[in-house]
């Protein structure tokens, strides 16, 4: 992974209107929290990111084929209770896998400009994240003491089980107001971009 990726990325979602609050991009997958402003819009994200980045390597290193195993898995995320919780999830990655001591400490993560600051063309804050403090200092200060303590076993989890199972992140009543728009349960919901809209969505690939 490297900033062609965030390019494509950034470039997608301006194209299809889809904000992005936070990322990391791993060795070999990428985690992404974001939020439509349309049913199609985090899938037609993908699609033109999967795209352009697999062509851009294959003639980087003059290889042939797909560079994905499989497609994306995708889970609705209830922004109000869960969405800074995923935030640190997901930049916190790099310190769970040992590659790091602290989220500061990794380049290819959108910790950087939540916590200090540091300008990106790809983020735009949520307004659960906006919350945070009335001046963008105190934002930053506050969502840095959030990385103060380890995530909870439970939430960790919950996040997992989630993305694994592409399931709807969230309370009882979260989850009951996602199927009473689906017409259907959420035990096992199908990978990819559900027919509607939510407050964000967290997304593995």
């Amino acid at each position: 992974m490297d900033g062609h990726y965030l390019d494509c990325l950034r470039d997608a979602c301006r194209r299809y209107h889809v904000a992005a609050h936070a990322y990391v991009l791993m060795t070999n997958h990428v985690h992404l929290l974001m939020t439509p402003s349309d049913g199609d819009g985090i899938s037609r994200v993908m699609q033109s990111v999967g795209r352009r980045y697999v062509q851009y390597i294959n003639f980087e290193y003059r290889r042939s084929g797909t560079l994905w195993e499989g497609r994306h898995k995708a889970s609705l995320v209830d922004a109000e209770n869960y969405l800074l919780t995923c935030m640190r999830y997901i930049e916190l990655n790099p310190v769970r896998a040992n590659m790091i001591s602290h989220p500061a400490d990794y380049r290819w993560s959108s910790y950087r400009a939540n916590a200090q600051g540091e300008h990106s063309p790809l983020l735009e804050p949520h307004p659960v994240y906006r919350a945070l403090g009335s001046e963008i200092n105190q934002r930053h200060y506050y969502y840095r003491c959030l990385f103060e303590h380890q995530l909870d076993n439970k939430d960790l989890h919950a996040i997992r089980k989630a993305i694994q199972f592409s399931t709807p992140l969230g309370n009882d009543r979260f989850k009951q107001q996602i199927e009473a728009a689906l017409g259907r349960s959420t035990g096992f919901a199908k990978r990819g971009r559900p027919g509607i809209n939510s407050e964000s969505e967290i997304y593995s690939q």
